[in-house]
């Protein structure tokens, strides 16, 4: 490893409700030194179900507590796959997302992770943004800013502005400045809209599956064109960043759809989305030179096309930059735990519309 730098397990668990991503970084909180392996555990049907029932719910409400056992399980038992781990990043199963109401709740204790897997536990990342009046998301915007500097060092990516597009359950983007000095100073992030999350629940709740594979039922559709253009006079879309949403922000785009065919409706939600992102680039500082994704919806063919035919830049999966778009957020948290094990910043004005900087996250040691 490099001077300085800490070997850190991020382990994530998104709103989309599959599974585990873990994945190793070396890193120094600032600049990343290098990735090491990274895993998967996937839910099964009965604990994806445990996990669904409790969306929308806060501390006490009923199911919660089995959702947080099941969470701690899940990571431990992957997390035992990495013993070279010297810290644990731990973002806990989101449940519900309220930053100007009830804040923000992610389920899942990292002491008793700390104390599963014998390791130091950073968790609980967006609580204290929230506290400070933030909105507690997107968090890994100034990863974004470390795997763009990583990029430019590597020879891999020009040094011109670019956007990261996560797509997991919601879609977040995140404006990088790969020149400036730090991520406080060179980032702008938000979330656009939904993302996976509409089209997994309508293939699930239509007995398909649990996505759409591949986009190939989207690209067998037809988008209504009203009920996109319905969709994009949402107040959202034209409310100036940063700003976050909850998984379930726009449930009647749900509804929306349910009288439509599963193939129209399919692709009337990858429309939606590209329809959102392509709102999101009215408030970038500058045209990027290109737009990386990275999450699940990269695979989806649909999907990437219509983002192609609504943006005007070129749209790629960050795997062209020698980045993983599989475990990005898994290892955003492995980088984020050494930050905050170290002070620094883990969000902003710019990102999270915080008043200044917040060095979030709790750190929990293992009990003897």
């Amino acid at each position: 490893m490099m001077d300085g730098m800490i070997r850190a397990l991020g382990m994530m668990s998104g709103t989309s409700l599959d599974g585990v991503d873990a994945a190793l970084i070396e890193t120094d909180g600032v600049r990343i030194g290098g990735f090491g392996r990274a895993g998967y555990r996937g839910y099964g049907g009965n604990e994806a179900a445990v996990l669904h029932d409790a969306l929308g719910r806060w501390p006490g409400d009923p199911g919660v507590a089995e959702a947080a056992d099941l969470s701690v399980a899940a990571h431990a038992a992957l997390a035992a796959d990495f013993p070279e781990a010297e810290l644990i990043g731990y973002h806990g199963q989101t449940l519900a997302h309220d930053p100007g109401g009830r804040g923000t709740h992610q389920a899942g204790s990292g002491a008793a992770l700390a104390h599963r897997t014998g390791r130091r536990v950073v968790w609980d990342f967006r609580t204290e943004d929230v506290r400070q009046g933030g909105q507690g998301a997107p968090l890994a915007p100034f990863f974004h800013w470390a795997c763009a500097d990583w990029a430019v060092r590597a020879g891999r990516m020009e040094p011109a502005p670019v956007v990261f597009l996560n797509l997991g359950g919601v879609g977040n983007l995140t404006w990088v400045d790969p020149l400036a000095e730090g991520p406080e100073q060179g980032c702008l992030a938000f979330d656009t809209g939904p993302a996976n999350a509409p089209i997994n629940d309508m293939m699930r709740a239509r007995g398909l599956g649990a996505r759409d594979e591949g986009g190939a039922l989207a690209a067998a559709g037809q988008a209504d064109g009203d009920i996109v253009a319905e969709f994009l006079t949402h107040p959202y879309f034209t409310r100036q960043p940063p700003k976050s949403l909850d998984r379930d922000a726009f449930a009647g785009l749900a509804q929306a759809v349910a009288r439509l065919t599963p193939e129209d409706a399919a692709a009337t939600l990858v429309a939606a989305l590209a329809g959102s992102v392509a709102a999101g680039f009215d408030f970038l500082p500058s045209p990027p030179a290109r737009l990386l994704v990275c999450g699940g919806g990269r695979h989806n063919a649909a999907i990437m096309a219509a983002l192609s035919a609504h943006l005007g830049c070129p749209v790629e999966p960050v795997e062209a930059v020698g980045l993983d778009g599989d475990m990005l957020e898994a290892q955003a948290f492995g980088w984020l735990a050494v930050r905050v094990l170290r002070g620094l910043p883990t969000s902003g004005p710019m990102t999270t519309d915080a008043p200044g900087p917040v060095s979030g996250g709790r750190i929990s040691a293992p009990r003897n």
